[in-house]
């Protein structure tokens, strides 16, 4: 079942975290962080909405780090429940796709709670100084991936972010599975 996370509530401050990378190593925000803002996705394997798009979020990864934007993944679905989000299939999904930016794993499911994470994809653009500027979609695509000249809805949120410190007043809302929560 598709859902999608509420509006963009601006300014609202993102917490702090420290989290395992498939990487071996542990990253907080602020090692994160670029100095124009901040990228948070949480995201996980096994999702059809996160497949369908993960080339295109890849893509913009890479061109907002060139804007100065730091970009991290978290996996926070039950890894029992869903073996192929587990931390080794993280690894190798990261591994094969030569993901650009650390991919946390978020077992306890703290951080996603704190960030009151939705769906997969979930995107927090935050400004400089860690506050919410963007939680809208990557761009037109669902299950299957939009058109190829679909709008890069959240690369130009992340642009502007970086410009100006303020993110678009006008926002679509992502969609995807839920956050597999553990019971």
């Amino acid at each position: 079942m598709a859902v999608s996370p509420p509006v963009c509530d601006f300014g609202w401050k993102a917490p702090d975290f420290n989290l395992p990378g498939t990487d071996g190593r542990d990253w907080s925000l602020g090692q994160i962080a670029g100095p124009k803002g901040a990228l948070v996705m949480f995201l996980c394997n096994h999702c059809p909405y996160v497949q369908a798009v993960l080339d295109r979020i890849l893509r913009d990864a890479r061109d907002l780090q060139a804007l100065d934007i730091g970009v991290v993944a978290i996996s926070s679905n039950d890894a029992a429940a869903y073996p192929e989000d587990s931390f080794d299939k993280m690894r190798e999904l990261a591994r094969a796709k030569e993901f650009p930016f650390p991919y946390l794993h978020d077992e306890s499911q703290a951080v996603a709670r704190a960030y009151n994470a939705i769906c997969t994809p979930d995107f927090f653009g935050l400004d400089a100084g860690g506050r919410l500027q963007y939680r809208g979609r990557l761009d037109a695509s669902g299950r299957a991936p939009g058109p190829v000249d679909a709008r890069r809805e959240l690369y130009e949120a992340m642009k502007l972010v970086a410009e100006t410190g303020s993110g678009p007043a006008d926002q679509v809302a992502s969609i995807g599975c839920s956050i597999k929560w553990k019971t």
